[in-house]
C-alpha cells in the first residue's frame, strides 16, 4: 500500500500550505479530482522527488520514500503530452525504460514483449513522430512496463485524445495497472475519466484532499 499522510508544501509567497493524506492500493487506480490550479501537478510533484515537502511522510509498504531522489523513486510519470523522442523509433523510446547495461538481445525480446502487450506488434520500427496520439500513449505505457516501478502517476494523461482512443487507453491502463500490481494515481478534472476508473477517489479542495464516495472494487 502506498500511503501518504501530512505531505505538506508551500509555493512561495502562499500564506496556507498544501497538506495531502490518502491511500492507494496495489493493483487500483486511485482519482484524486479537482479544478484547474488546485494543486493536483503540485502532489504529483511531491510523489515524484520534483518538490521537497515540509513535512509529512510517503511510504511504500512500510518503506519511506521522501528521502529518495527523483531517479531512484519507484515512480513513473505520464503526462497528456507522452515525453516521447519523435525522431527516434518506438522501440528506442520504449528501450529507454531499460538500464543502459542491459545487453541487446535481452533488450529486443523486452521491447517486443512490451509492445504486444500494448497493442503496438509490428509498429516497433515506426518513427514516434508519425504515430497517432493514442499510439504515443501506448508506446509511454510500454516504457512504463519496462521500468517496472509499481507507482504510476498520470497527469491529464487523456486530454488530448479522441472520445473513442481515450475509452481504449483508459481501458488498457486499467488492464495493465491490475495485471502487473500498481498503484496508479490519476489526477484529472474530467469527470468520466474519474467515474470510468477510480476504485478510490478523492477530492482536492482548499488546499486539502477529502474522499468522495465509496470505495469501488
Amino acid at each position: 500500500m502506498l500511503r501518504v499522510e501530512n505531505l505538506t508544501f508551500a509555493h512561495p509567497g502562499q500564506a496556507t500550505p498544501y497538506v495531502f493524506s490518502f491511500v492507494a492500493d496495489s493493483g487500483e487506480i486511485t482519482a484524486i479530482s479537482g479544478v484547474s490550479g488546485s494543486g493536483k501537478s503540485t502532489l504529483l510533484d511531491l510523489l515524484a522527488g520534483f518538490l521537497e515537502p515540509t513535512g509529512g511522510t510517503v511510504a511504500l509498504d512500510g518503506r519511506d520514500l521522501l528521502p529518495l531522489p527523483p531517479e531512484a523513486r519507484p515512480v513513473s510519470l505520464l503526462l497528456q503530452s507522452e515525453s516521447l523522442f519523435d525522431h527516434l523509433s518506438a522501440a528506442r523510446n520504449i528501450a529507454l525504460g531499460l538500464p543502459s547495461r542491459t545487453e541487446k538481445a535481452q533488450t529486443l525480446q523486452r521491447v517486443a514483449d512490451a509492445l504486444a502487450e500494448v497493442g503496438l506488434e509490428g509498429l516497433g520500427d515506426q518513427q514516434a513522430a508519425t504515430l497517432s496520439g493514442g499510439q504515443k500513449q501506448r508506446v509511454a505505457l510500454a516504457r512504463t512496463l519496462l521500468r517496472a516501478r509499481p507507482i504510476l502517476l498520470l497527469d491529464e494523461p487523456f486530454s488530448a485524445l479522441d472520445d473513442e482512443t481515450r475509452s481504449v487507453i483508459r481501458d488498457l491502463v486499467r488492464t495493465l495497472t491490475t495485471r502487473h500490481g500498481w498503484h496508479t494515481i490519476l489526477v484529472s478534472h474530467h469527470a468520466d475519466d474519474v467515474e470510468a476508473l477510480a476504485n478510490r477517489r478523492y477530492v482536492l479542495e482548499s488546499r486539502r484532499l477529502s474522499p468522495s464516495g465509496e470505495t469501488k472494487k
